[in-house]
């Protein structure tokens, strides 16, 4: 059994590299440029690395701390060689992202004492939110979990048909009502029918507009009263989904939904078509909620449970 872990967790390790490899490159490209011909780390360097992390979109306030971490060390041990620079970026990056992150999950898991254990997903359109919530529906089955997805984006067709497609893929119950439908009354009867059939995970899709936050905040607000009709203390985690791909267009986002609602948990998609990796430290760090998924390719297998060490000893791999 340990030896069918060990090769299942190279091949997410594997995943991962080739995931973050563009953002992987495009970093150390740019921190050879900041250290080149210097041999110690100086404040040149250290103006030059604070350029690195901002336009790599790890976010200006997280750069700084990092900065002010490495200039902490620098003055206790005196002489710090360029050459140690990636070393002591890991290790700084990893302390930071210990700070907010649950951290050191390996496996899809839920639990125990919570069940159904409900998860109520948030996040614009286009961000991978349902084909999140399809991977994530799929990984929760093959640990041997029931469960039963809702439709409650009832905004869009396109919402419903597309959380149908996954449902299908995965063999997995569905409960939805036609467009235009009362999200709160999908969420009602999703719970309700999960309870009847002694299901271990509900996730709630949910309309992904901004174009008005006092709206959004007042239908999510009622999703989860109604919720809590069913099951006490619902939703268990309130997941914003977030395209990676878009750098800080994706800060922006996290800003307004953490303004819209209570969110407890992130998921970070797109990293492998882009350089932008780097903005799962600064969201991480900024808004103080975890990362719990991160997503690295297209496959079903390619959504991951979100580890600290993993994440950035792939981002630094030279």
């Amino acid at each position: 059994m340990s030896l069918f872990k060990n090769i299942f967790s190279s091949k997410k390790k594997e995943s991962l590299d080739k995931g973050l490899e563009k953002s992987k490159t495009s970093f150390l490209s740019k921190l050879s440029k900041a250290v080149a011909g210097k041999s110690k780390v100086d404040d040149d360097v250290l103006d030059n690395l604070e350029e690195v992390l901002v336009s790599s979109d790890v976010g200006v306030t997280t750069t700084l701390k990092i900065i002010d971490r490495i200039e902490a060390r620098v003055a206790k041990d005196k002489y710090m060689g360029t050459d140690e620079l990636n070393t002591i970026l890991r290790e700084e990056i990893s302390g930071l992202l210990s700070e907010t992150n649950l951290g050191n999950q390996t496996e899809f898991s839920v639990p125990q004492d919570k069940r159904p254990y409900v998860i109520m997903v948030v996040g614009v359109n286009g961000v991978g939110k349902t084909t999140t919530i399809g991977k994530l529906a799929y990984q929760f089955k093959k640990q041997g979990l029931k469960v039963v997805l809702g439709a409650a984006d009832t905004f869009r067709a396109a919402a419903i048909d597309q959380l149908q497609v996954w449902a299908d893929r995965v063999d997995v119950p569905i409960v939805k009502q036609k467009m235009g439908s009362d999200p709160a009354s999908v969420a009602f009867d999703t719970l309700s029918s999960a309870v009847k059939q002694d299901a271990d995970v509900v996730i709630i899709d949910t309309a992904g507009r901004l174009h008005n936050k006092v709206n959004l905040m007042n239908e999510l607000t009622k999703v989860k009263r109604v919720m809590q009709k069913v099951v006490d203390n619902t939703p268990h985690d309130v997941l914003l989904v977030l395209d990676g791909s878009t750098g800080q267009n994706a800060f922006e986002q996290a800003k307004q939904f953490t303004k819209a609602t209570e969110v407890t948990s992130l998921a970070v998609t797109k990293l492998d078509g882009t350089a932008k990796g780097g903005v799962v430290i600064g969201i991480s760090d900024q808004f103080q909620i975890p990362v719990k998924y991160i997503g690295v390719g297209e496959g079903i297998e390619d959504l991951q449970v979100f580890n600290k060490h993993e994440f950035v000893d792939s981002f630094f791999k030279v």
